[in-house]
């Protein structure tokens, strides 16, 4: 970001010298490089991200939690649908294995892979909230107003889901225990949830870690796409703004969301597969 042109205070209605160099001054922005690197450091230690360079009166520790309250509802219920979604589709697959109806499932997963997020965004916006208006266009305040942006951030990780769901389902139902529970007597149905579904979950979890982070921390592209007020607009706005704390605070609260989840997915795997717990000696 320092190497970059200009600094945050360079925009359209120039000001006078004498004004950016006491702002400059303000901040600290005229010391050394390495002297506002260890006062940063020491600010992260007490979770302390700094003031907003651009909005005033803003810190960033009040814009992320402002920003993540919408950013999170919007990614639960986007990071659910894709779940749910995902391994119904997948199972659904499996089931149909190089059936018409495995062909048209995958064909889904394919399209939802290829087609970026923008403009999967526009067409739900265009289709169903323009040509048919059944949901909003834009902006945040009702459940309306979430389900175009969830489906568009949802699309996505569920068909990797799907795909995922997919492969492990078919190669766990060849497993000899499969044919010992059928042997036994169990139906289809406890088989395919007790025993086959739990075993093709575990891969989907390493993807669930990242998945989380991303989804929670708010999509960039979706949220400016849909005027959400969530960390992702934030983000967008401070780099074009410059602001560099605000940047540099966003960027530290995703990596430290990102080893949560792989954290958690860590113990959710225990949980799943007693078998990969580490056994006291």
């Amino acid at each position: 970001m320092k190497i970059l042109p200009g600094d945050p205070f360079d925009d359209e209605q120039q000001l006078p010298v004498e004004i950016q160099t006491a702002l400059r001054n303000h901040y600290g922005l005229d010391k050394p490089l390495y002297v506002q690197y260890a006062n940063y450091l020491q600010s992260i230690l007490k979770w302390d991200f700094g003031p907003s360079f651009k909005y005033k009166d803003r810190s960033v520790n009040e814009i992320i939690n402002e920003g993540f309250s919408v950013s999170a509802l919007l990614g639960l219920e986007a990071i659910c649908l894709a779940i749910c979604a995902g391994v119904l589709l997948g199972m659904f697959a499996a089931l149909k294995e190089n059936q018409w109806q495995d062909d048209i499932a995958m064909i889904l997963a394919t399209l939802c892979v290829s087609v970026p997020s923008f403009i999967l965004a526009t067409l739900l916006q265009y289709v169903i909230a323009i040509k048919w208006g059944l949901l909003p266009l834009a902006r945040w305040g009702t459940f309306s107003h979430t389900v175009l942006p969830a489906i568009a951030l949802a699309a996505l990780p569920m068909a990797f889901i799907a795909r995922l769901i997919r492969a492990n389902l078919i190669e766990i139902l060849q497993c000899d225990y499969i044919k010992m529970a059928k042997a036994k007597g169990l139906s289809n149905k406890t088989i395919l949830l007790k025993h086959a579904l739990r075993n093709a979950f575990l891969p989907v979890l390493t993807y669930l870690g990242q998945l989380v982070a991303n989804v929670l921390v708010g999509s960039f592209v979706i949220e400016k796409i849909f005027s959400i007020p969530g960390l992702g607009q934030w983000f967008v706005n401070s780099v074009s703004n410059r602001d560099y704390t605000v940047i540099m605070g966003l960027t530290i609260f995703y990596s430290a969301l990102l080893l949560s989840t792989t954290f958690l997915v860590d113990l959710a795997y225990g949980y799943l597969d007693p078998r990969i717990q580490i056994q006291k000696e």
